[in-house]
């Protein structure tokens, strides 16, 4: 069944009301006096009803019982169709992604990543919570954040993506460390490398200790640097003034971490996918392609 409440017809209908005539109702619609009758009659062929009677005494216009049914419904529908075209014309609201990054990955390297994805898509905006590998998991459990990048064993779980992370033991350029037991310097609980590095001296038959703690990774590599205590590190976060240790210093080369993409338990909108095709595309691409020693410590795979 066809509609027949066309808007414009609606709209003309309420002005001859609101008017009192149809030539002023012309006025306000702009039509000509034969083009608001004509129109008035359409309307009233179309739902079957008389809609308007000429006052006699007054040479006005008065609604029919039919007539002062439907104007009601007309200024609302007029109001919605107003309504709905405003905010159509708006520009839409910016869709929001909630991504979690390792503490240890926060930084200028996220932050150029990030732009550039920002730039391609001004229509998503992005929001960035950083945190540790067991932090980042509770918030994807409880459908606080839609994405994360997680550092873990590897192939711990499902992923949309993974980047293989190569592991160093460091020690200072300047200022080796032969204390007993071993000191460390490393990031809070709940940081692979931590657990990694502790396992492994434990193994070996060495005691150690804790010399150093920092959230973040400037701490940690500056720590190493000055001489405060030895770090297990990925490849990417070596510096110069830090010195890699291997099997003859009595440290073994380790197994590698993963960098892992992995999504909420929620599905993903159309703009979280495209953040982690993004991602998946450029997170390590620029060192890839450069050679830089940046993005050495990082095999990507799917």
């Amino acid at each position: 069944m066809s509609f027949p409440f066309d808007l414009d017809l609606l709209r003309t209908f309420a002005a001859v009301v609101d008017a009192g005539g149809f030539t002023r109702a012309g006025d306000r619609v702009h039509l000509t006096q034969s083009t608001v009758s004509q129109q008035i009659k359409k309307l009233e062929a179309n739902i079957g009803h008389s809609l308007l009677l000429r006052d006699r005494s007054t040479g006005g216009i008065q609604t029919t019982e039919e007539g002062e049914v439907l104007l009601s419904y007309a200024r609302r529908i007029l109001a919605t169709a107003e309504e709905a075209t405003d905010i159509m014309r708006k520009p839409a609201a910016p869709r929001t992604v909630r991504l979690g990054v390792p503490e240890d990955f926060a930084g200028r390297r996220l932050i150029d990543l990030l732009s550039g994805f920002s730039a391609a898509s001004p229509h998503v905006r992005l929001d960035t919570v950083s945190g540790w590998s067991v932090e980042l998991r509770r918030l994807l459990h409880a459908d606080e954040i839609d994405l994360a990048l997680i550092k873990r064993e590897p192939d711990e779980g499902a992923c949309m993506a993974s980047w293989t992370e190569e592991l160093v033991w460091v020690e200072s350029m300047d200022r080796p460390v032969r204390d007993d037991p071993v000191p460390l310097a490393v990031f809070p609980v709940g940081c692979i490398y931590r657990e990694r590095a502790i396992r492994f001296i434990e193994q070996s038959g060495r005691r150690w200790r804790i010399a150093y703690t920092s959230q973040g990774l400037m701490g940690v590599q500056a720590a190493v640097a000055s001489g405060l205590g030895i770090s297990l590190l990925p490849s990417d976060a070596v510096l110069p003034e830090h010195r890699p240790l291997d099997a003859a210093d009595g440290f073994d080369p380790q197994p590698s971490s993963e960098l892992a993409l992995v999504k909420g338990r929620s599905r993903l909108s159309p703009e979280g996918r495209s953040l982690a095709d993004f991602l998946r595309a450029n997170l390590f691409v620029r060192e890839r392609e450069s050679g830089a020693t940046a993005g050495a410590g990082f095999r990507f795979r799917t």
